[in-house]
């Protein structure tokens, strides 16, 4: 089974994408969605969360998104420590996830899939790109913020130029939904040749 690695900037539509593969009946694994399931029902992830950024990082059990975004998003060092508590914990429920699936490959969706080391378990690698503007301004409509925290969440990860030297499969994304799953059903064709 193939392991197919599926990221890109803020804003280019992975999760699009993902659902498009997942309408042609390829497992999608979603990194950030896991991600943050496991923050909250991990006990052992969730005691490393709060003696490295405090008991504020849960409220009344549950994740305390606003105060982790804002700690991680106005500091490299701290979203590089969050990353590093949470990253193990996503791989091995990944290789979980894995040993279950019965499919010619997988898709593994992750934001941060280069960034965190990943990419190396992946067989090959989609990278989504789009324009700067059209990404800023789906994030700013998505998750209700400005400009300038899309520009600083942007800052905190690597630039397209960088992705796309790991890129084996591109997916120019410019937001007409029947192109792009046009594209992706002529990429799913190209990635069962590989099975």
């Amino acid at each position: 089974m193939l392991k197919i690695g599926l990221t890109g900037g803020i804003g280019t539509g992975k999760t699009t994408v993902a659902n498009i593969f997942s309408d042609l009946g390829v497992p999608i694994y979603n990194s950030d969605l896991r991600a943050k399931k496991l923050m909250t029902s991990n006990k052992n992830l969730g005691k490393s969360i709060t003696q490295s950024f405090g008991n504020e990082s849960f409220k009344d059990g549950y994740l305390n998104k606003n105060y982790l975004s804002e700690l991680v998003f106005n500091s490299k060092r701290s979203l590089d420590k969050l990353n590093s508590i949470v990253h193990p914990f996503v791989a091995e429920d990944f290789n979980s996830w894995v040993a279950v699936q019965d499919a010619k490959y997988i898709i593994k969706e992750a934001a941060i899939l280069i960034e965190s080391g990943a990419y190396k378990q992946m067989d090959k690698i989609i990278v989504v790109t789009c324009d700067l503007e059209t990404r800023i301004k789906r994030v700013v409509e998505r998750d209700n913020i400005n400009r300038e925290e899309v520009i600083k969440k942007m800052n905190n990860q690597l630039l397209e130029v960088e992705k796309l030297k790991y890129a084996d499969f591109t997916l120019e994304n410019k937001g007409l939904t029947s192109e792009l799953r046009a594209k992706i059903t002529s990429l799913n064709v190209n990635i069962l040749s590989f099975c």
